[in-house]
């Protein structure tokens, strides 16, 4: 959404962005530690923003404290939601308390280092044995942050076998590189546990999270066929907790707004847009709505691509930079 307002302020339109949150930056300012981004950086560009003349409102969410409706008071709308509806995990215990999603855990943390929360006991690591599934990097987040608040253990679940430290010859450049991936979080002292999965969650009478039961797993991979997994009998075993971070991914945006608008999704309820443009001509989209989760990286250029888009809409042509011009470089 930064990356749209930037461009097509110096394109020379009337830029507004409208934040739900107590301040800008999405996932940036709540989702990622301060540990690995210090958020006065986004502060500083924020301030240049601001004094290239583009205007925020937060606390602003369409479709509630603000009606749709005055929507129509603008030439072009821009939608760079994000995907934030969290996977769950649909086991037995499930509803217990003290299994919390990855996400809530960090952009709380992330409040409470900013002074706009206090420290909730459900929302903290401390002193709690916590277990963390998924090993992407959310769940590396999740571990460092729950190292700094000094939990007593910390354990990493990944139902994918363990990559390779180094390139196979299955995975040559300039294939995405399928190996072994150590973050500092890892590096602070944890245990990783590759090929387990999760069955069942157990609870104290209080409704409280005190374990989780896995299994080990085995993939099995037929030449022309698709990789399944294979419980192992006789690998189950009990994992004592206080604390469990969900970190699974996400599913995809939230349905209420582009339902309200009327705009049109596919099956995997992302926006259907032909360069960047939705099925109502004058509203676009750009990252995670349209293209599904992914790096930050990519929602910056989306939002660069998008506001090129917006521009030729508006103007009939445009000046900005544009990797379909060639004037930005590109993988070959």
């Amino acid at each position: 959404g930064l990356a749209v307002a930037q461009q097509l302020n110096k394109a020379g339109h009337s830029v507004e962005v409208f934040e739900r949150d107590a301040k800008v930056g999405g996932l940036l300012r709540y989702g990622i530690p301060d540990f690995k981004m210090e958020k006065h950086f986004i502060d500083r560009r924020i301030n240049i923003l601001k004094k290239e003349g583009i205007i925020f409102k937060t606390n602003t969410e369409v479709g509630k404290n603000f009606s749709i409706n005055k929507l129509t008071n603008y030439h072009s709308v821009v939608l760079c939601g994000g995907a934030t509806i969290r996977r769950k995990l649909p086991i037995k215990g499930a509803e217990l308390n003290g299994i919390k999603q990855a996400m809530d855990f960090l952009k709380f943390q992330n409040q409470v280092v900013d002074g706009i929360k206090k420290p909730l006991n459900e929302l903290n690591a401390s002193g709690k044995n916590v277990i963390v599934i998924g090993g992407g990097d959310t769940g590396s987040d999740c571990i460092g942050t729950s190292n700094r608040q000094r939990a007593k253990s910390v354990t990493n679940f990944e139902m994918m076998p363990e990559p390779s430290p180094e390139r196979t010859k299955e995975n040559p450049w300039p294939y995405w590189p399928f190996k072994l991936k150590t973050t500092t979080s890892h590096e602070e002292g944890i245990k990783r546990q590759w090929n387990i999965l999760t069955k069942e969650f157990t609870g104290d009478k209080n409704g409280n999270v005190i374990g989780l039961k896995t299994i080990e797993i085995e993939w099995i991979k037929k030449e022309g066929e698709k990789s399944y997994l294979k419980e192992i009998k006789g690998s189950e075993k009990l994992w004592p907790c206080d604390l469990v971070l969900l970190a699974l991914g996400f599913t995809g945006h939230e349905k209420s707004l582009v339902e309200q608008l009327g705009i049109n999704t596919d099956e995997r309820n992302q926006i259907i847009s032909k360069n960047y443009q939705t099925s109502i001509p004058h509203i676009f989209s750009a990252g995670d709505m349209r293209r599904g989760q992914s790096l930050i990286v990519w929602a910056i250029s989306e939002g660069r691509e998008a506001a090129v888009q917006v521009d030729k809409f508006l103007m009939g042509k445009s000046h900005l930079e544009s990797k379909e011009k060639g004037d930005l470089p590109t993988v070959r």
